[in-house]
């Protein structure tokens, strides 16, 4: 009777020292992420979710949008190059988006023209010799599109 005891109380006494264990390498890891630290296997994380140029070199999009090929279309001539691209994600923060490409397209030397925000947002964006549009559409389902338009800039004629 008493052999059964001390091996349940030993038993108690590892899943313990087993689940601090546990607790004090989560503090740690979180410490390391204050102090700026790279965490041990945080680089394929990262990496994973890394801002990338598409089709076109002066429009950065966020890693963590998922690139739709058969809703997207580009047109290329030795002059210019136009056309449009689709992403989607699930319950993505829609501010964070239009933070991330207002900061980013300012940095590729796109002018901010207008912008509308609402249940659908749209940025509109502008360098001397093309435009870009940039819709996102956040469904009843917490589903957010995406839909970047690039375009030449046309001639007025009225």
């Amino acid at each position: 009777m008493r052999q059964k005891i001390f091996q349940g109380n030993f038993a108690v006494a590892l899943l313990l020292i087993f689940l601090l264990g546990l607790g004090l390498m989560a503090c740690s890891t979180t410490v390391k992420e204050r102090q700026g630290e790279p965490v041990k296997g945080e680089e394929k994380e990262t990496s994973k979710y890394r801002a990338k140029y598409y089709h076109f070199e002066d429009v950065l999009v966020p890693g963590e949008l998922n690139y739709k090929h058969k809703k997207s279309s580009i047109y290329e001539t030795p002059k210019f190059k136009m056309g449009w691209m689709v992403f989607s994600k699930w319950r993505l923060d829609v501010e964070s988006l239009i933070e991330f490409f207002s900061y980013n397209m300012e940095k590729d030397n796109w002018k901010m023209v207008n912008s509308f925000k609402g249940k659908e947002s749209i940025l509109n964006f502008s360098k001397p010799d093309k435009t870009c549009t940039i819709k996102i559409t956040e469904t009843w389902y917490e589903k957010i599109e995406v839909e970047i338009r690039v375009g030449p800039l046309g001639d007025k004629k009225m």
